[in-house]
């Protein structure tokens, strides 16, 4: 992107210098943010004077913020951020380099995109858990994409995310071969802010790129960093869509990780699990070997997954080896 800030906003020759503009975080590197306006312009912006103070601090700028800019008639004019607006969400990761705290990833999501195939490669239902986890445990919403159904029969792709749909989970059934559940996922899409992930190989480039051409998403980066736990440096991108709303290229979920999650809150991370939440016969039950468990006697009588449980289970204990 070019850099000329004045030929980025079409309001005459020169932006006024009482102009203020909102806009939204897109990007940012080397202390300078592009971000763009309702207008679909998008203007290369950085911080001044109090947010530039509260940057080296516990404020700090991230993509998908929402931010109000003004023209600074200075020689050579450039746009500042005068306000960082309150975020409504946060997909958040620990601060790099023993730091402590949070570094927020993406701002402003309404929700997350988690996808897998339906074969080539074999899903695995209990990495999908740990996905699905981060999103509650950000407060996200979260939809499953079974791509590549093709491969398989109608049955047998329902079949493997059964469990899931029955945990209240929205599931998009997906072709790129045959043009299956596009449409419906196009508009899931539309107007809302959302962030992709999901392992390697499960054709999210693709299936971005046919919803979307030219959208570009560096998927590779995602899918390392889930697979294989590569470190990236990388820093999340906000793409518009032409159908309204953006699409968040981001280093990875697995960066992003369960760092932040207390054990106590992860049964509400189970939304099959919240309704019977104090049902238990101690107060304190940690739903895995206590007598009386209301959801243990769930999963006894079939009413919840066992398999969700088990993730329920493995999660608990890894967070509790943390702390």
């Amino acid at each position: 992107m070019t850099r000329n800030a004045s030929q980025f906003v079409q309001l005459g020759p020169m932006p006024p210098d009482d102009l203020h503009v909102d806009g939204v975080v897109v990007q940012g590197t080397g202390g300078v943010y592009d971000v763009r306006l309702a207008s679909g312009a998008t203007a290369a912006a950085s911080l001044r004077g109090r947010l530039k103070h509260e940057e080296r601090g516990a404020l700090k700028l991230a993509v998908g913020d929402k931010v109000t800019l003004r023209w600074e008639n200075s020689d050579p004019g450039a746009w500042i951020i005068t306000d960082i607006h309150p975020r409504m969400s946060k997909l958040a990761r620990r601060a790099p380099g023993g730091a402590r705290g949070e570094r927020v990833v993406v701002a402003n999501l309404d929700q997350v995109l988690v996808v897998f195939a339906a074969a080539r490669p074999e899903p695995h239902p209990r990495m999908l858990d740990r996905f699905l986890v981060i999103a509650e445990a950000n407060g996200l919403h979260a939809r499953i994409v079974v791509n590549k159904c093709d491969l398989v029969t109608p049955a047998q792709a329902h079949a493997l995310f059964r469990e899931h749909a029955d945990a209240g989970y929205p599931v998009h059934y997906t072709s790129i071969a045959t043009g299956e559940g596009l449409q419906e996922l196009h508009d899931a899409l539309a107007g809302r802010s959302s962030a992709l992930s999901g392992p390697s190989g499960v054709g999210k480039s693709s299936l971005m790129n046919r919803l979307f051409p030219g959208l570009d998403l560096r998927t590779a980066a995602i899918s390392d960093s889930v697979n294989k736990g590569r470190h990236t440096t990388v820093g999340a991108v906000l793409h518009p869509l032409p159908c309204g709303g953006f699409l968040a290229d981001t280093p990875g979920l697995r960066e992003v990780g369960l760092w932040g999650i207390e054990p106590v809150d992860v049964p509400h991370c189970f939304p099959e699990f919240v309704p019977m939440l104090g049902q238990c016969r101690f107060a304190d039950c940690l739903h895995t070997v206590e007598p009386g468990c209301a959801i243990r006697e769930a999963v006894a009588r079939g009413a919840v997954s066992r398999g969700r449980y088990e993730s329920y289970v493995k999660l608990r204990e890894e967070l509790s080896a943390q702390h």
